[in-house]
């Protein structure tokens, strides 16, 4: 019995699909058209004789009525087709949309994957290559914002421990007048740092993790870093120019000589903190908690520290012209050679004259930060209250 020849045999399964389609098409194209006919043939027709209730009219007249039905039907089918229309490519719009939503899924799926990888690279070039794209990925896809964030925070924790673990890292005890900026000793991190402090403003979650990480001289200038975690991190000689480091948690942070001017302080957790020669000129110390930190030889001037607490505090030989003190808590502060002003404001009922501080002339306006040298670069003279 022969199965395979032209005109023989049954016909592929596909074959007899697209046939059996084919001719239920057509039975519902005819079924249409008889329902279309019977429609405006019929239904006129017993629509007016329905109206008329045997009433008797001249066949124009009938004839006139019959059309003005017609008419009507062909109005409403006529808007149920373009109602139908517009459904249609509703529909087919809103299945477009989700294609393309799925096509830039996977395409930012697919540049997440590479640029993490590049992070892994041993050329320094391609890894400062594959934090720029996370930062671009993060700019434009919110939902994998805070993923970025935290690989930027890991890999900061992971490469820049303090203590320094690595042979290439200064030592712990490496003068700070010796240690180049960040963005020169490992310019990976730095840029890590700066993208950080670029998307925490946008970011979600509460709590950024940077503790206990080695940011020696790091440029920090204007970065946003609220809530962030900064406890035992090494922050020496850092630039935090205008950053705005509002409820950050800086609980035994090394801030010696860090240039803090203008900074925002503001609610922030600086116990025990270390800040002996720091720059914290114009600062905002609104509400911090500053209880046994380190403030010898910092200067406050006209720093704004209304309700801060200052408790046990060391601001000995500390600048404090200008500075707001009015609502701070003082209690248990040492102010010995501490330069005081007229301009210096203080707590309601404190006695300032006896806590051994020193009268100086008030030194006027702030230079423009333009004209001072960047902190990340400047060389510190030895500290007076050291060790």
């Amino acid at each position: 019995m022969e199965t395979g020849g032209a005109g023989h045999g049954p016909q592929p399964w596909r074959e007899r699909l697209v046939r059996a389609r084919a001719g239920v098409a057509l039975l519902a194209g005819a079924a249409g058209l008889t329902v279309l006919g019977a429609v405006f043939v019929v239904v006129p027709g017993a629509v007016v004789d329905h109206d008329l209730a045997g009433t008797h009219v001249a066949a124009h007249e009938r004839l006139k009525a019959v059309t003005d039905v017609r008419t009507t039907l062909l109005q409403v089918i006529g808007g149920l087709v373009v109602l139908i229309g517009a459904y249609a490519t509703w529909r087919q719009l809103r299945v477009s949309q989700e294609g393309l939503r799925l096509t830039q899924e996977g395409y930012i799926t697919d540049r997440f994957s590479r640029a993490v990888d590049q992070l892994g690279s041993d050329t320094l070039d391609v890894r400062i290559g594959g934090f720029h794209a996370l930062w671009r990925i993060a700019e434009h896809s919110p939902r994998d914002r805070e993923a970025v964030i935290s690989i930027q925070a890991a890999y900061l924790r992971s490469h820049l421990p303090w203590p320094p673990g690595g042979p290439e890292a200064p030592a712990a005890d490496t003068p700070i007048n010796d240690i180049a900026p960040l963005e020169t000793r490992v310019p990976d991190a730095q840029v890590a740092l700066t993208g950080l402090g670029s998307l925490c403003q946008y970011r979600e979650q509460s709590w950024v993790n940077l503790s206990r990480t080695d940011l020696r001289r790091a440029d920090g200038d204007g970065l946003v870093l609220p809530e962030v975690n900064l406890d035992g991190a090494c922050m020496e000689a850092a630039g935090l120019y205008h950053a705005d480091l509002t409820q950050a948690s800086l609980t035994s942070v090394n801030l010696r000589h860090g240039d803090l001017q203008t900074a925002i302080l503001r609610r922030a957790r600086c116990v025990s903190a270390d800040l002996r020669g720091a720059r914290l000129v114009e600062t905002d110390l609104r509400d911090a908690d500053l209880s046994e930190a380190d403030l010898r030889e910092a200067n406050l001037r006209k720093a704004d520290a209304k309700g801060a607490a200052f408790r046990g505090a060391d601001l000995r030989l500390a600048d404090l012209r200008g500075t707001d003190l009015s609502t701070a808590d003082l209690d248990r502060a040492r102010l010995t050679g501490a330069l005081v002003s007229d301009r210096t404001r203080w707590p309601a009922g404190f006695d300032h004259t006896a806590t051994g501080v020193v009268a100086a002339e008030d030194p006027g306006p702030e230079p423009p930060p333009l004209l001072q040298p960047p902190g990340i670069t400047t060389q510190h003279p030895p500290l007076r209250s050291l060790p």
